[in-house]
């Protein structure tokens, strides 16, 4: 069946980035390919869990923490065989074949990247929904959501997604939008919430904040 809800295109990204496949579905790692800090095609391990490390801004047993749950969930992205785990864990993790792997969810969640790698608008606007206005620490007033906001919007998720849903999806999801609460956040505390402005810009121009990038290494030149 066609797919005919309004959606943005891939190449509308800013020029000057590197083209991401259609076959990494991670926004985040989308981000980090399309500028450089990261490749599209074979990772290692270590070098995709610093760079997740860095971007949280967690230092010391955190920032650790942060580094061993993104190689346990980078080590079986690409299979859950031993054979595979074995070459994710030696080669690194293959960016552009993430797709159709134990991770993807087949257009369940939020469906807001859709398998050609077009943004849905119109999903963006259903996850906005769930969330409310709050005051910017760095002045004036945007829509978010917090952790409580995030987890209705996932169980509203699930239940769009009836008998296509797997028992497993709610699992899948924890490591997607809380995590990116925890990166991208603002805000402390129970009052942490995800922009949803920064959202959109992560999806449609694959590009990150200014307070992200300010703590990551220097992209390799594009």
């Amino acid at each position: 069946m066609p797919d005919d809800r309004i959606g943005t295109a891939p190449g509308t990204a800013p020029t000057g980035q590197i083209p991401v496949s259609p076959n990494n579905p991670c926004p985040f790692l989308r981000a980090l390919v399309a500028n450089g800090y990261v490749g599209g095609h074979a990772v290692p391990l270590s070098k995709l869990s610093e760079i997740v490390g860095d971007a949280s801004g967690q230092t010391g047993p955190g920032k650790k923490k942060v580094r061993l749950a993104t190689w346990l969930v980078a080590v079986i992205a690409n299979g859950l065989g031993p054979l595979r785990v074995l070459k994710s864990a030696t080669s690194g993790a293959v960016l552009d074949e993430l797709r159709d792997g134990p991770l993807d969810k087949h257009g369940g969640g939020s469906r807001i990247l859709d398998v050609d790698a077009k943004v849905h608008e119109d999903e963006i606007a259903w996850l906005a929904g769930f969330g409310k206005d709050y005051k910017d620490p760095s002045g004036g007033v945007e829509r978010g959501l917090t952790a409580k906001e995030i987890d209705t919007f996932m169980k509203a998720n699930i239940k769009r997604d009836g008998d296509a849903a797997r028992w497993y999806y709610p699992m899948l999801m924890k490591g997607e939008w809380p995590v990116l609460l925890k990166i991208l956040g603002k805000g402390e505390g129970e009052a942490r919430y995800l922009s949803v402005a920064e959202v959109r810009t992560l999806f449609v121009e694959r590009r990150l904040p200014e307070r992200i990038t300010k703590r990551l290494p220097k992209p390799a030149s594009r």
